[in-house]
């Protein structure tokens, strides 16, 4: 990682640092940090392009799928130059191109039941920007099972959902279950405006930041639902 001097910082995350609930102590945190990006498509674009602005310290991106031409339309880490990349390498250029003082870790895979705990035990935070369900359930158990703080979110044609998870709070299994025999259908096939994706891609990497900072209320315990046809946004109490 390129070294900042601390003018530089002071310049660069002035944004964050005249915020008295971040201030100098909580830049600094930001600084230090090691946040895994779980899926490098529609939402980890936005929460990696945010994090990396942000100046979080440490970044892993996890995928093993290439750019595709239909990705474009929602996943604007990527471009037309990127078309057959590896996604997790084309987001880790897209994030130094932003940020040249953060450290980017690419892993070129998906998170399996073979890799969960060695990928997600390097990081503090965990964003779940999975689109299958076994995945998205099987980031929470570890995440869980190792005591690590996590921020879920998933889209659909005009609807998005975000929760935190916190050691001790509710998970994603008891949230939605255990069914692994949900079907599994991409975004794209579904139909997905993709706005929608940013929009909760924005709210995960808020999220993450308030969890490294300790800023504000976290969505621990509840579930924030919108729908952007209605321009609706509903927040469930999961206690």
């Amino acid at each position: 990682m390129k070294e900042i001097t601390n003018s530089e910082a002071a310049c660069r995350y002035s944004g964050h640092i005249n915020l008295k609930e971040i201030g100098r102590a909580g830049q600094q945190a930001i600084q230090h940090a090691r946040v895994l990006i779980a899926g490098a498509g529609g939402l980890g674009s936005p929460v990696a392009l945010y994090l990396a602005a942000a100046g979080v310290g440490t970044i892993g991106i996890a995928d093993a799928d290439t750019v595709g031409l239909s990705n474009l339309q929602r996943q604007i880490i990527h471009g037309t130059p990127d078309l057959a990349l590896p996604k997790a390498e084309s987001a880790s250029r897209a994030m130094t191109r932003i940020n040249p003082f953060v450290t980017t870790v690419i892993h070129n895979t998906f998170i399996n039941t073979d890799n969960c705990e060695s990928i997600i035990g390097a990081y503090d935070v965990v964003a779940d920007c999975t689109d299958r369900f076994a995945t998205r359930l099987l980031v929470s158990d570890t995440c869980h099972r190792l005591g690590k703080s996590m921020v879920h979110a998933a889209v659909e044609h005009f609807r998005g959902q975000v929760f935190t998870q916190m050691p001790g709070s509710a998970t994603f299994r008891d949230i939605f279950g255990d069914d692994q025999k949900i079907p599994d259908t991409g975004c794209a096939l579904k139909g997905i405006l993709n706005t929608v994706v940013g929009v909760a891609g924005s709210l995960q990497a808020t999220e993450v930041l308030k969890v490294i900072t300790g800023a504000g209320d976290l969505l621990v315990d509840r579930l924030l639902v919108f729908d952007a046809l209605a321009m609706d946004f509903n927040l469930y109490d999961l206690r």
